[in-house]
Parts: structure tokens; C-alpha cells; sequence
């Protein structure tokens, strides 16, 4: 089938309180098996907003890498502008933008990194590239040609051409602790189901409908 039938079939549908489970996180497992099935570009990508010092909120798309009960984990240079926010806010939301779809999931949490033998062991299972990559790119900073990056990239391959390449220190991943997960469903005529579960500590959910 494809999006634009499922779109279809899903706003036709609707979402009630009885097709929700109780646990955010199987809902979100079974809504993620869904939009993985309908074939669309980058279903794990997802919009990270951080608040920097002044209070200016921050947005880009990051990737999710990996989510289980204890939230969604996304990885980066422990030195960019999100990594330097979050250190100063552990406050994050994230979206993930199924629109297309006619779909959405919001979450609020807050951001930790994840132990390094778990940034390690993503580390090792990507592209020979992605590796050398991260060790090339301060992220964040100012540079002034592409041609110093290609460059870096080069010396950075030369360096590790004869073994594995090491993680980087300042490179790791983040895991999103939900404090809220709302489920959005697009509907006719503007009047979207939407539903928020939010954590009432421990492993306890309260589950309301909100007006679109």
C-alpha cells in the first residue's frame, strides 16, 4: 500500500482511547512498525529542539538510532551548539514528522548521554566513512572552505588507513528521557484525534485526549 492510501485509510479511521495501549512506548513501537511498512524516506528522522542561554529555542533533524523504555537515544559531537544546550538545559522536545502520513508523535524529556560502551558499540557498526567523519567535523564551528574539511577528511583517513578507527572522545550519543509522548492523527475538516500521555513517575502514564 502505499502513503497516500494509508493516509487515507488512517484519517478515515481516526484514533480513539480503546485502539491506544496503555504503555506510550508499545504505542510508539506499533505506530514506528507502521510508518517503517509504508516505504517513506527516513522514518527515523526526527526534529531535536534545545534552548540555548538566552532562552532562544533551537531546531534541526536528527536521526534516531535506537529506542527502548528508557527513551530515544540520537548521537553527535559532544562539542556542537546541541551538545553545549543541552549541557547548560537537559530540557529537549522532540517530533517526529509524519505528515505525510498524517501522523505526528511530540515528545518532551530530558537529555543525558548515553555510557560510552553504547556510543562505542554504534560507533563500530557504522559506514568506515560516517567514522572518519566524525573525527574530521567540529560541528558547530566556523570554517572558511569546504576545501579545509575535505582536507581534514583526508589527513583523518591517512591517520587510521592501516586499523580500526577509534571512537572519539568527544563524540557520543544522547538518550531523550519522555516526560510526554503525544500521538497525533490527522482527521477531516481540521478535527485531529490527538492524545498525551504523560508520566506520573515511575513506570505510570496518564493518557487524556486533547482538542486539535
Amino acid at each position: 500500500m502505499n502513503p497516500q492510501e494509508l493516509r487515507d485509510q488512517w484519517m478515515a479511521k481516526g484514533l480513539t482511547r480503546a485502539q491506544l495501549d496503555a504503555d506510550p512506548f508499545r504505542q510508539f513501537e506499533g505506530w514506528f512498525g507502521q510508518v517503517l511498512d509504508s516505504g517513506i524516506p527516513e522514518p527515523n528522522a526526527m526534529s531535536l529542539t534545545t534552548v540555548d542561554a538566552r532562552g532562544q529555542p533551537w531546531l534541526r533533524t536528527v536521526l534516531l538510532k535506537h529506542y527502548d523504555r528508557q527513551g530515544f537515544v540520537f548521537y553527535t559531537n559532544y562539542g556542537s551548539r546541541k551538545a553545549q544546550q543541552i549541557a547548560d538545559n537537559p530540557k529537549v522536545a522532540l517530533l517526529f514528522p509524519w505528515v505525510g502520513l498524517g501522523r505526528q508523535v511530540k515528545i518532551t524529556g530530558q537529555a543525558a548521554k548515553v555510557p560510552r560502551l553504547e556510543s562505542l558499540r554504534y560507533f563500530t557498526s557504522r559506514p568506515r566513512g560516517s567514522q572518519i567523519g566524525a573525527w574530521t567535523s567540529a560541528q558547530s564551528q566556523v570554517i572558511t572552505s569546504r576545501s579545509l574539511l575535505e582536507a581534514k577528511f583526508e589527513e583523518i583517513k591517512q591517520r587510521f588507513a592501516d586499523g580500526e578507527i577509534p571512537l572519539p572522545a568527544f563524540w557520543g550519543g544522547y538518550r531523550v528521557v519522555p516526560d510526554t509522548l503525544e500521538f497525533w492523527q490527522a482527521r477531516a475538516n481540521r478535527l485531529h484525534d490527538r492524545f498525551l500521555y504523560r508520566s506520573t513517575g515511575g513506570e505510570g502514564w496518564h493518557l487524556e485526549r486533547l482538542a486539535p
